[in-house]
């Protein structure tokens, strides 16, 4: 029976995960990914480490799948998106890879900002230029490392280093290519649009583009000496992993936000025309004229992460030793937290927000008479809202009538719940562990002819997927606590602002 690949690299953990030709996980291996800080605002990681690491992955993998290795029909991987990682004209790594949470080139994107680079890079490539986006971090290393600059032979995604790892070959995807330099409407590479950056030298440097279901090399035979793959297996070009993501839950079409709370938060919704606004990038989808329209902040689950290493160690340890869920054992405090009313509210911002890099995270109007329930249910509201922040955005461009979620804390129905009554939409949760995974996995399945399309999904949806409606008297409790919400942004935009300036080495103190 033929089964798939499918690599899913994230920015904490590279993993391997083996399908069936239904959609069945076989067996799953992760790898724990360091990374490294040399600097402030400085995020890499080792290449050569990542694919050693994800060669014992799959090696791991095949082993638990208890199949022989000639039994994988196609293999594609998925990865963390923005950033970049080099290679040398000799195809050699040219320093770490840059990992999307950089944010070294923050300084140039603000300083792009009231300046025609941001009003042409959005008018052509459909998004606006930030910190860790392709055409601000090579623009830092040519103002910051000339000589790496020069040197630079090929611009990857993180997945297409796996790629070239796994074949020789060098290359990129539809998804992938759209994420600096494309013209939006013709959703090719544009040498306008590195020039709007002053990066026209480094249009040879592009990697060739392949549709995501595409065959482009096959397993080498040092790639099989390291993995235990058969040598000649085909790879496809894979994809984004956000478009992955939705696409391994059924939400890569029209009609339908795909949201991902995890690190980031992701919403997406394809289109049949492209439709440009700052507020969300307009990428390639996986189809040739459709667009993949994300609207993303780094303000999702991490915070709720955040909190339970901080607070609920004793729970995590008790969950563990009960092979219980977290989520499951700390619902009914949320439940009945979400039951009474309360005044506790948490802005989500640890690592990022939606209006810049100064908002901070916190919580608002907590009294001496409220417990960690209020405190969880705050956090995983404030976590909603701002997913509807960028929904909301979306919906003014694009007719959406329901939304599917994933992510860890998707598998909590408290939450699940909660969503549908923040968004007041239908919000559908699929029993997808590997999402991310099984959407490259399908891409690899119709490369090879086992599927139609990546869309051709095998698995029967309705038969393991969950649909949550909105409570009307839930909604609207929640829509006038959103609305506080967002008043509460604006009234602490100019407190978080100086708040800000604490971090600077004159201790808050502006000239």
């Amino acid at each position: 029976m033929p089964s798939l690949l499918g690599i899913d690299n994230g920015l904490t953990v590279t993993k391997a995960v083996i399908f069936d030709e239904s959609g069945n996980p076989l067996a799953t291996a992760r790898r724990r990914l360091p990374q490294s800080m040399p600097k402030p605002r400085h995020v890499e990681r080792d290449l050569t480490g990542l694919w050693r690491a994800t060669a014992e992955a799959i090696s791991e993998a095949l082993s638990r799948s208890g199949r022989p290795a000639s039994d994988i029909a196609a293999i594609a991987a998925t990865a963390h998106g923005d950033g970049v990682y080099l290679l040398d004209r000799d195809r050699k790594p040219l320093g770490p890879g840059i990992l999307s949470l950089d944010s070294r080139a923050g300084e140039i994107a603000d300083q792009w900002l009231g300046t025609p680079v941001v009003r042409d890079a959005l008018a052509l490539t459909g998004q606006l230029p930030h910190a860790s986006a392709p055409s601000a971090v090579l623009a830092w290393i040519k103002a910051h490392e000339p000589e790496r600059f020069a040197a630079i032979g090929h611009i990857l995604a993180p997945k297409d280093w796996l790629r070239f790892c796994l074949t020789g070959t060098i290359g990129t995807d539809r998804t992938e290519a759209s994420t600096s330099f494309t013209d939006v409407r013709g959703q090719d590479y544009s040498v306008q649009a590195l020039q709007i950056f002053g990066l026209e030298a480094l249009i040879g440097a592009l990697p060739p583009v392949s549709g995501s279901a595409e065959i482009v090399g096959h397993v080498s035979p040092e790639a099989a000496s390291m993995t235990g793959l058969k040598e000649g297996t085909p790879v496809v070009a894979g994809l984004h992993d956000v478009t992955a993501s939705a696409l391994g839950i059924g939400g890569h079409k029209e009609g339908v936000a795909a949201l991902v709370a995890g690190t980031y938060s992701i919403n997406e919704v394809v289109s049949t025309r492209p439709a440009v606004d700052a507020r969300w990038f307009c990428r390639n989808a996986i189809k040739p004229g459709e667009w993949n329209n994300m609207a993303i902040s780094p303000a999702s689950a991490a915070n709720y992460d955040w909190f339970l290493d901080r607070l609920c160690k004793a729970d995590q340890a008790r969950a563990e030793e009960g092979a219980q869920s977290i989520h499951q054992l700390l619902g009914p405090e949320i439940e009945k937290a979400l039951e009474r009313p309360s005044s506790v509210f948490f802005h989500p911002y640890l690592y990022g927000s939606p209006f810049g890099a100064t908002p901070s995270a916190g919580f608002l109007g907590l009294k001496g008479w409220h417990d960690r329930g209020d405190m969880l249910r705050a956090v995983l509201e404030g976590i909603a809202f701002n997913h509807r922040i960028h929904v909301d955005a979306l919906r003014e461009g694009f007719a959406i009538d329901a939304a599917r979620l994933t992510g860890g804390i998707s598998r909590n129905p408290v939450f699940a719940q909660l969503f549908a009554d923040v968004l007041g939409m239908p919000v559908t949760v699929t029993e997808t562990e590997e999402a991310a995974a099984w959407g490259a996995a399908l891409c690899a399945g119709a490369g090879i002819g086992l599927f139609a399309s990546p869309q051709d999904d095998p698995r029967d949806l309705p038969a393991i997927e969950r649909t949550y409606l909105p409570d009307p008297e839930r909604s609207a409790r929640q829509e006038a606590r959103y609305r506080l919400f967002r008043d509460m942004v604006e009234a602490l935009t100019p407190v978080w602002q100086r708040l800000d300036a604490f971090n600077d080495d004159n201790g808050g103190a502006r000239p």
